[in-house]
């Protein structure tokens, strides 16, 4: 399960930075990209909430911490936002590989401490999954 975990993960930033035209240096994201057929990545986030504090003294951490000025960034689809009981926070974006970077440090200086997090990037399968099951049918 955890080798499978590091793969995805690594799977997903050699991906990244394939996708990225600026040769691996970094620079301020462009948020006029938007997310297409050929560029895009579904990322869904696992936000699990610290259970042993109240949701107020959370809530006032991530206030504090910018979250939710920062998240989720301009020009960033957010696909589904669900609160799942007992977890906290799944989040599920549509965004060009190229910003998975920028993302991530969202996450990192803005979440962490009221929440740990999970993500798992993934790609649109659904009319290649239907495509061979209507061939499969016929």
């Amino acid at each position: 399960m955890r080798t499978s975990r590091i793969l995805l993960v690594a799977l997903a930033v050699a991906f990244a930075a394939l996708a990225s035209s600026d040769g691996g240096a970094q620079s301020a994201p462009d948020t006029a990209t938007t997310p297409t057929a050929d560029n895009a990545v579904l990322l869904t986030i696992f936000l699990k909430h610290d259970q042993s504090r109240p949701l107020s003294e959370l809530n006032a951490q991530l206030e504090r911490q910018g979250f939710y000025k920062a998240f989720p960034p301009a020009g960033i689809e957010v696909v589904s936002w669900y609160v799942v009981m007992g977890i906290g926070q799944v989040v599920t974006l549509r965004l060009p590989a190229s910003r998975l970077r920028e993302v991530n440090r969202i996450f990192e200086t803005t979440a962490w401490g009221a929440y740990r997090t999970e993500f798992y990037p993934t790609y649109d399968y659904k009319a290649v999954g239907l495509a061979n099951h209507e061939k499969a049918v016929q």
